[in-house]
């Protein structure tokens, strides 16, 4: 990796946002052609996953087996240039197989015996859990605290995690032995669920050929942590319209069944709606997806773009719409349909 060109890009600080907006559109761009030297198609996986680091978020894989997902994040972070740590979640995982444990060592000097915290392997940039439904509640819950509060604590010690930190949670959607339902309130703290669905067939044969022949892909690194951190701040800066902040809203609002500005199909088809964090969310992702799209406000586009990802595991359907099989993302098409855009002002 080009440690070297990495410590030499600009942190932003030298720059107006105009030009650091231009700098991150430039590296997107950049990353995206890196991940596609191993990655083949997945445009909207792609973009989305490198949203979630946009927004320092977190972020759900949702794919039957054979989809890249695992290749996907360990990519991205060879992209990045962020440290990458991968967990196999099994039933008899336990939480301090993620985030570590004290363990007794003795002092080769004193001859004294202390505990010694020993990191897991939460303790990375970029945090893979694989199958994370394969474990249990309370093995799950482990990543709670460290994908909200970016720390985790043991013995009740706190430790800090890394800067920038971010967790993808791979789920297979077919096998239903052996695993375990996501909390909602787990659920509720990914910023996307990014769902991978069967390439075309030429985009299927050219990942069989390069899949079985030698592999020579070189990846260049583009951003390191601190420029990625930097970007995070300006994202946090670019404008809404308060027209924009309120279409978020409406579109969350009108999800909660029995509510006074409830949609129809709310009613009907929903037995919980979205919380606040669904709004923080697609004000937050629409403003890294105008940066990335060349632009410094945020458009009613964003937000109608980034509403099937940051919604579609935050509407529990009810006993209706599963006997009718009314999937959520039809709801969610159904909801753009039925909440009115507002003229747009700046």
């Amino acid at each position: 990796m080009n440690n070297e060109r990495i410590a030499a890009l600009p942190s932003g600080e030298d720059m107006d946002d105009t030009e650091f907006a231009d700098a991150l559109k430039s590296d997107f761009e950049r990353i995206v052609i890196e991940i596609h030297k191993r990655i083949v198609g997945q445009d909207d996986v792609v973009e989305l996953a490198l949203l979630t680091l946009l927004i320092g978020g977190n972020s759900l894989l949702v794919g039957v087996p054979g989809l890249a997902k695992t290749m996907l994040v360990q990519t991205i972070a060879e992209s990045v240039d962020l440290e990458f740590s991968r967990i196999q979640f099994t039933p008899d995982l336990m939480p301090s197989d993620i985030t570590g444990t004290d363990l007794l060592q003795e002092d080769a000097e004193s001859g004294r015996r202390e505990l010694v915290f020993m990191k897991g392997p939460v303790f990375a940039n970029i945090v893979l859990a694989d199958e994370i439904n394969r474990t249990p509640p309370k093995t799950q819950a482990a990543l709670l605290e460290a994908m909200q509060e970016r720390r985790v604590t043991v013995q009740g010690r706190t430790y800090t995690l890394p800067a920038p930190f971010f967790v993808f949670a791979t789920r297979n959607p077919i096998e239903l032995e052996g695993t375990y339902s996501l909390p909602e309130a787990q659920l509720d703290r990914f910023a996307f669920e990014i769902v991978l669905d069967y390439l075309g067939e030429d985009q299927e044969l050219d990942v069989v050929r390069s899949t079985t022949a030698v592999d020579t892909t070189h990846l260049e690194p583009i951003v390191g942590a601190e420029r990625l951190l930097a970007y995070q701040q300006l994202v946090r800066r670019v404008p809404i319209a308060d027209a924009v902040s309120r279409y978020a809203l409406s579109l969350v609002r009108a999800t909660r069944p029995g509510g006074a500005y409830s949609a129809e199909l709310a009613n009907r088809w929903l037995a919980y709606g979205a919380s606040v964090r669904a709004a923080q969310f697609l004000v937050l992702g629409g403003k890294a997806r105008a940066l990335t799209h060349g632009r410094v406000h945020v458009g009613f586009e964003d937000i109608r773009a980034l509403a099937r990802p940051v919604l579609r595991h935050r509407l529990l359907r009810n006993f209706h719409a599963e006997a009718e099989r009314v999937t959520v993302d039809h709801l969610i098409d159904e909801l753009l349909n039925a909440v009115p855009t507002p003229t747009e002002t700046r």
